[in-house]
């Protein structure tokens, strides 16, 4: 894992880039974000760093967690969240309690890790839930869009654990891998992100470096140079085929 920010899904819009090209971006408000303790392995057993983010009213708060921003003396927070950290490594060496964190953490175009609650869609049926192709539609069918049969009677006499049923959907965590940073506005705190991230509007998202590739710059490429990268791919994909044959 690597430090990240806390951050506001606002919505969704587009921008152009410098080709000229139209890009669906969602926007996101992504801190400042408030160092509010360090976790070391000799004490906690583990290393992470503690952020807050969005400011909070004190009435709107417990006793225990008014304590424990009254001991950090960096503010009240409705959203406290940790970010683990590697345990050998130089991240997060250079933090201190109180220091804030904003998009500068990022570069443009750098890959980034988005996780986020999915929108909850309720109790659903299996067809919406799960893709089913459903029952025949003709011929006298009353069972459209019924489960039909799950399971036989002697053998195995019950019906076998995950499968596939009408159930709660959505509302789960998700991540979202690999999306590009199109653009910073640090006066607004605000990223523009490539493509879609979970999660409703208004709702908290957690934006780290990408685990899978942390640290790389895709920057836009002219829609000419795309076109000749994916002809050459499938040129050499065809060449690899029939020589096989």
């Amino acid at each position: 894992m690597a430090i990240g920010l806390l951050g506001k899904k606002l919505g969704m819009t587009h921008v152009y880039d410098e080709h000229g090209r139209r890009l669906a971006v969602t926007a996101v408000q992504a801190g400042p974000c408030t160092v509010l303790g360090l976790r070391e392995p000799e004490r906690h057993g583990y290393r992470a760093v503690q952020v807050g983010f969005e400011p909070a009213q004190e009435s709107k708060l417990t006793r225990p967690e008014r304590g424990q921003f009254q001991r950090a003396k960096a503010g009240l927070f409705r959203h406290v969240r940790e970010f683990r950290l590697p345990a050998q490594g130089t991240d997060g060496q250079e933090l201190a309690v109180g220091q804030q964190l904003t998009v500068e953490l990022f570069q443009d175009y750098e890959l980034v890790d988005v996780t986020g609650v999915s929108i909850g869609k309720g109790f659903q049926g299996g067809m919406k839930r799960w893709g089913w192709s459903g029952g025949p539609a003709t011929h006298g069918s009353t069972s459209h869009r019924a489960p039909g049969s799950i399971g036989s009677t002697t053998t195995p006499g019950r019906v076998f654990k995950g499968h596939h049923l009408p159930g709660h959907m959505g509302a789960d965590r998700v991540t979202v891998q690999n999306i590009r940073i199109v653009r910073r506005d640090a006066e607004r705190h605000l990223l523009l992100l490539e493509g879609a991230i979970p999660g409703a509007a208004q709702g908290l998202v957690f934006v780290r470096r990408a685990q899978k590739r942390p640290g790389l710059i895709r920057t836009p490429q002219a829609f000419q140079t795309v076109i000749e990268e994916e002809e050459t791919a499938k040129t050499a994909k065809a060449a690899k085929a029939a020589k096989k044959k």
